[in-house]
């Protein structure tokens, strides 16, 4: 049976007051004692057990949240060499699911679950979802794939632990998914924000305005880097309050971070995880506010607790409290992603930099492709971007634009990238996460 405690006043700010408002000493101090638990259980392991002994740590010898630094970081390639279940700190008998990556790379990341797992996770969806103001009489549509990808059941089960009503509606079919949102007079739904566009886009279309035909007024937006700028539009094109959520595989899925009506950063639930930041070449710690490389340690997880593990997503701390009482951790949206990172002609580009000046100009749609080629031994950036409305006509507006664009770019990025206006609807469309990159540059030996 699922573990759950009673839904409370639903005029409550809080799902669970009780861990929500905790101070930072009382955060500390379970860190510590649910740390000790963690280390503790994954001696159950032998990759972690030898991993712990050799750094000379034992559940005994951790007395502050800071001792965390004396254990060594796990990364993707160690899931990956111990491929399938090499982490698990349970027998495989007290599991009931797991989930992976799609391995193009080689091996998928396979995360194990124990149903107590499973119900914990529900309770942080379900918190996140609270925190923005959803209740049990609201009706959620999950336009998130299902199946191997956590994003589906995650928001599933968290909806269901709140309450509401749910409509499984899964990714893709965006006719479909407009019909359910009137019909059903859906009013939170779940995507990542590329596929927002999409159904807005389509809602145009079919003549549907979002604002007087469906009762949206809330989107948890996530599973992939989006701009400020990109948000703003989102919540201007169909009238609601979009909330960026974090979440990945490696911790649980969806659930781990999510902004509160504040949005002024995603809280990280310090009860579930510890959070670093750290440089991703040195590896020590960077100053509060300082952008650097995202470090999770789960410590509620039964089955598969992972220990420093590496995300390889930039962020930086915004702070520690904040004005809607909580003191959970608050970090900045995701910057995009240390191995994401391009390099051309030695400078460090991010896909999320270009989108946010692109995101500027409010004569440019959403959508966007970058390609890197080499021409003549040299490394070079083409920008597509698909124009709002159509005016290719019009020459010298299309020029001023564009010159105005590349500008805007290079006073961003520090190099210029050849930048292309296209007709809206020429760029290929995805119905899950977008591709922004493609690198098509010859590898010189």
């Amino acid at each position: 049976m699922m573990y759950r405690r009673e839904l409370p006043d639903w005029k409550s700010e809080y799902l669970d007051p009780e861990l929500e408002t905790m101070t930072r000493e009382q955060i500390e101090a379970l860190q510590v004692e649910r740390l000790k638990d963690t280390v503790k259980r994954c001696m159950n392991n032998p990759f972690y057990k030898a991993r712990l002994q050799e750094a000379g740590v034992s559940p005994e010898n951790i007395r502050s949240v800071d001792d965390i630094r004396r254990i060594p970081f796990t990364t993707k390639q160690d899931l990956r060499d111990t491929y399938p279940f090499g982490l698990a700190s349970v027998p495989l008998t007290e599991c009931v699911r797991l989930h992976s990556s799609s391995g193009t790379t080689g091996n998928p990341t396979v995360i194990l679950h124990t149903q107590k797992d499973l119900d914990e996770w529900a309770n942080q969806v379900a918190r996140n979802l609270w925190m923005v103001g959803l209740r049990p009489d609201d009706i959620f549509q999950n336009s998130s794939g299902y199946g191997m990808f956590t994003g589906g059941l995650g928001f599933q089960y968290g909806a269901e632990r709140l309450g509401m009503l749910t409509v499984p509606a899964a990714a893709g079919n965006s006719l479909r998914q407009i019909k359910f949102m009137k019909d059903f007079g859906t009013t939170a739904v779940h995507a990542v924000p590329s596929y927002v566009t999409r159904l807005y886009e389509v809602m145009q279309e079919q003549g549907v305005d979002p604002r007087k035909d469906t009762k949206l007024k809330v989107l948890a937006i996530g599973a992939e880097p989006h701009s400020e700028e990109q948000r703003q539009r989102i919540e201007q094109m169909l009238g609601v309050k979009a909330y960026n959520s974090f979440g990945m595989s490696e911790m649980c899925g969806p659930g781990v971070g999510f902004e509160c009506k504040e949005q002024n950063g995603l809280h990280f639930w310090e009860d579930y995880y510890i959070v670093e930041i750290v440089d991703p070449e040195t590896l020590e710690p960077v100053p509060d506010g300082e952008i650097g490389e995202l470090v999770l340690t789960s410590i509620r997880r039964e089955a598969m607790p992972l220990l420093r593990y590496r995300t390889r997503d930039l962020t930086r701390v915004l702070g520690r409290t904040c004005p809607c009482g909580r003191n959970h951790v608050r970090l900045d949206r995701m910057k995009g992603r240390s191995d994401d990172m391009m390099v051309l002609r030695g400078v460090n580009i991010f896909p999320i930099q270009i989108e946010k000046i692109l995101m500027q100009f409010k004569e440019l749609a959403n959508n966007y492709l970058i390609t890197l080629t080499t021409d003549e031994n040299n490394d070079n950036m083409t920008v597509e971007v698909e124009l709002e409305e159509l005016f290719t006509d019009d020459y010298q507006r299309l020029e001023s634009l564009k010159k105005n664009v590349t500008r805007a770019l290079k006073d961003e990025i520090l190099l210029t990238p050849h930048v292309k206006l296209v007709p809206k609807g020429t760029l290929p469309v995805s119905e899950g996460k977008a591709v922004r990159v493609i690198d098509k540059r010859t590898v010189y030996k």
